[in-house]
């Protein structure tokens, strides 16, 4: 990526020499040569939320930013962060690395955003750094205009203050928004928490109340993919070592939790958010005494080999905007690693997906548990 202070190589997490995403794009080039042509002080503290790969903190970390802090909810954008830094000769410790669970800084001077696809998590985290922001902080997100909406705006100018937009670049666009001491934005609405509907499809969870961090995937229902495994999932497991990959807000752990009560489970997920209302979840509604293994990271790949018996995923097969089925044959071969011999993945997913192509060339085989005209419930067995 070419930036003001000069060329930088950018890789995403875990290196792919056969992925064909680049780790930056237009909107990360326009707010950098925006800072450099306004003529922005970076000798503060610079905040920088959503950096998805690490191009704008790796850019701001060569141009000799102030205090520099990155503020994400991906574990994947978190350790591309580290190698993009390192790559490009960065000191250790040169950028403070933040999740959003973590305490944000008590003053910021510049605040860079990059636009999240989850206006939730937008919402949550402009709450959560407000109170940082002082009516000298520079304020400057930035996104591709398909990822700003009014609605995009409107919070920048409801939660910090009066807000506009630049024209558009190479389809980018940022956003301006001048500091208002006296906003009044009102209460924080996350973590969001609703009860799961009484038909949910398994045993114990029907009216329960789950806790959704903001940006966790369909925070505010049940997702009907999640519904649909929920009705199909396996029993009778034993004392069996279960992973929820790609957990989310944990339910359907939580349902494996519930119904065999000798089972050990491992919720996991790249998502800080994610993680976060699992565990909270399971500690609602698991029983007193009940324990668990919560897990952010790069799906099974620091779990043993041959250690589990059984895995649950519904997959995403979005990477930000890019529409990618890459996350899902990941996790699917952490699977099989990750399984002894016997042991079994079981998937919902859209029925167009294909899944079941995937996961025969991984596994050797596929078997088609339960169907309708919108998902597929498959069933993987390591040989």
């Amino acid at each position: 990526m070419t930036t003001p202070w000069g060329d930088v190589t950018l890789t995403r997490h875990p290196e792919d020499p056969r992925d064909p995403l680049r780790a930056w794009d237009a909107a990360d080039e326009y707010l950098l040569h925006h800072l450099t042509e306004s003529g922005t002080g970076l000798s503060g503290t610079v905040a920088v939320l959503g950096d998805r790969w690490g191009a704008l903190v790796t850019a701001l970390s060569a141009a000799g930013a102030g205090e520099l802090v990155q503020i994400s909810d991906s574990y994947l954008g978190r350790e591309a962060t580290r190698a993009n830094l390192a790559r490009a000769g960065a000191a250790p410790g040169a950028v403070r690395l933040l999740t959003t669970q973590d305490a944000p800084p008590a003053r910021i001077d510049v605040l860079l955003v990059r636009v999240p696809k989850s206006l939730a998590l937008l919402e949550d985290q402009l709450h959560r750094l407000a109170p940082a922001v002082h009516a000298d902080t520079v304020i400057v997100g930035t996104g591709m205009v398909k990822e700003i909406h009014t609605s995009t705006l409107t919070l920048f100018e409801r939660i910090l203050g009066p807000t506009r937009t630049s024209l558009a670049v190479k389809k980018a666009r940022l956003i301006h928004t001048t500091p208002d001491p006296a906003a009044a934005p009102g209460p924080n609405p996350w973590p969001y928490r609703y009860a799961l509907p009484a038909d949910t499809p398994a045993p114990g969870l029907a009216g329960r109340t789950v806790v959704n961090q903001a940006g966790v995937f369909c925070a505010d229902r049940l997702d009907i993919g999640t519904r649909f495994l929920l009705g199909h999932l396996p029993r009778g497991l034993g004392d069996a070592r279960v992973a929820d990959l790609g957990c989310g807000n944990g339910v359907v752990g939580l349902a494996v939790a519930l119904a065999e009560p000798d089972a050990e489970l491992l919720f996991t997920d790249e998502s800080y958010q994610a993680v976060a209302s699992a565990e909270e979840n399971f500690r609602l509604h698991a029983g007193e005494g009940r324990e668990a293994g919560f897990t952010v990271g790069d799906g099974l790949a620091d779990v043993p080999a041959g250690s589990l018996d059984l895995v649950l995923s519904n997959p995403p097969f979005h990477s930000h905007q890019a529409t990618t089925d890459r996350t899902a044959r990941r996790m699917f071969s952490d699977a099989r690693r990750a399984l002894r011999p016997g042991g079994e993945l079981w998937v919902v997913g859209n029925r167009h997906l294909g899944y079941h192509v995937t996961l025969r060339r991984i596994f050797g085989n596929s078997e088609l548990v339960a169907g309708n005209p919108k998902f597929v419930v498959l069933r993987a067995v390591k040989g």
